[in-house]
């Protein structure tokens, strides 16, 4: 009897952990294994083992293109996160001015972008905004008299098109957290801090940012890793099949898709995914030791 009740917990959680090898545990074993294989579209039975061949590709072959990927998506999540935090900062300080009427208003209408569908607001922007010939943008240079500007085509403009729109879709979330953050800070302190002759400007940055940093650290790694990842907005702003702009501002997710189901190169790029796994994990560890010596500080 006490051997049924000691196996009793395991037969309960069996569906369960049977549910986590087959979606989980399968199939990051499988791609783990086939990253050490040349499998590709053209070997697709007869694939073989090559040891750590596509690793060293990635890695070390300067034309492989994911050293500049990898690059790229650290400047993306960089410049996104900066300004994620530093304008939902300022958002939510001018919502939480004294004396401002309609506030619930404002933050209805700034989250509005972030209710709509991502899918619709990205190509939105790309035909409704950036679009050569008849984009808003665009119509507002011809209305000046000077050539339009061809905001997807070119590397660099491309970069700061597809920034804006992140930033468009995600700072609504980023405000949103901090003005629920900001409103927690007990208001006795900013008296206190009036009574020292403390400005606005000095008040908020020396007093309310180091307060609701710690409240903040979840919100901030879980947006520096929605970035890292993004794939939706540079995909379907430069590379979406049909539809292609020339401009070569691949992120990692990108990368690994073209090398998936593009150029079909299998082991190729379940060895991407393996390194890509790897730099998520070192930047979750980093950024967590981080937020920790903030907290400390704090």
């Amino acid at each position: 009897m006490q051997k049924i009740n000691k196996f009793k917990p395991w037969i309960h959680q069996l569906p369960f952990l049977v549910f986590i090898l087959l979606l989980v545990v399968f199939p990051l074993a499988y791609t783990i294994y086939i990253s050490f294989t040349n499998m590709s579209v053209y070997h697709w039975q007869n694939f073989h083992f090559v040891g750590g061949a596509n690793y060293a590709k990635a890695l070390f072959k300067l034309d492989s293109g994911f050293v500049p990927a990898v690059l790229r998506t650290l400047l993306w999540t960089a410049f996104n996160l900066a300004l994620m935090l530093f304008l939902g900062f300022m958002i939510a300080l001018a919502l939480n001015a004294e004396g401002l009427n309609l506030k619930r208003v404002y933050k209805t209408l700034l989250i509005f972008p972030w209710a709509m569908p991502g899918y619709v607001s990205i190509l939105l922007w790309r035909m409704g905004m950036f679009n050569t010939e008849f984009g808003f943008l665009n119509q507002i240079v011809k209305a000046f008299g000077l050539p339009p500007i061809n905001f997807l085509s070119s590397n660099t403009n491309a970069f700061i098109s597809c920034l804006v729109v992140n930033l468009w879709l995600g700072l609504p979330y980023m405000f949103t957290m901090i003005d629920a953050a900001i409103q927690s800070v007990d208001r006795s302190i900013y008296e206190g801090a009036k009574l020292d002759g403390a400005s606005f400007w000095k008040m908020h940055f020396s007093i309310t940012a180091p307060i609701i940093l710690p409240i903040l650290s979840p919100v901030i790694i879980m947006t520096a890793f929605t970035n890292f990842k993004q794939f939706d907005i540079v995909y379907l702003m430069t590379m979406q099949t049909g539809s292609k702009t020339g401009a070569d501002i691949n992120t990692i997710i990108t990368y690994v898709y073209d090398k998936a189901f593009i150029t079909s190169n299998y082991g190729f790029s379940a060895a991407i995914t393996g390194l890509v796994s790897l730099i998520i994990i070192i930047l979750y560890f980093a950024m967590q030791k981080i937020t920790n010596k903030k907290k400390e500080v704090a």
